[in-house]
């Protein structure tokens, strides 16, 4: 398992990783994603800043994306949270999706050790990662938690009006 820095001729294969994700969900009943976030553009500038990630198997095949943010994030600012690091810089996981014909392969869990590991390893200054996820979103909140981060707060109408997301964070190092 590896996971690569995208560049823009990946765009493409990140949007469908990412509207793979957005049906996903819409199956499962989470009001996550169903809109017009994460957008193209959005996804663009993740590329463009170094952020966005695309996750493989060992056979080569592309399985997932993820974006990896530097802070400060302003996503964060209207958040009520008791942030366990919140003078240090840290990253952020933002825009997690493993493709449906890859599901059920532990390719989520693998993903979140990697991250961890890439920031660990590349950025020795980083002292915690955050996350935030729907509060509809269960499995979703069961890897974060099952991958030790720890529910710090949470934040209504960052992505679209009334959603509830629950941040988590999890110190490093």
């Amino acid at each position: 398992m590896y996971f690569k820095q995208a560049t823009l001729d990946d765009l493409d294969t990140i949007i469908d990783i990412l509207s793979d994700g957005r049906n996903q969900l819409a199956e499962a009943g989470v009001d996550q994603w169903q809109g017009d976030y994460p957008s193209r553009n959005q996804i663009t500038a993740d590329i463009m800043q170094g952020a966005a990630f695309l996750f493989n198997a060992d056979d080569n095949a592309t399985v997932g994306a993820v974006a990896v943010v530097p802070s400060p994030d302003d996503t964060y600012d209207t958040a009520t949270a008791k942030w366990l690091n919140p003078d240090q810089p840290y990253r952020v996981i933002h825009r997690v999706a493993i493709h449906s014909s890859h599901a059920g392969h532990g390719y989520a869990t693998q993903l979140f050790a990697k991250i961890i590991d890439h920031i660990t390893a590349k950025h020795p200054d980083i002292k915690s990662i955050r996350i935030d996820t729907h509060s509809d979103n269960l499995p979703m909140q069961h890897l974060i938690a099952k991958m030790g981060f720890e529910r710090v707060g949470e934040m209504v109408g960052v992505y679209h009006t009334d959603d509830v997301c629950y941040v988590y964070e999890k110190i490093i190092h």
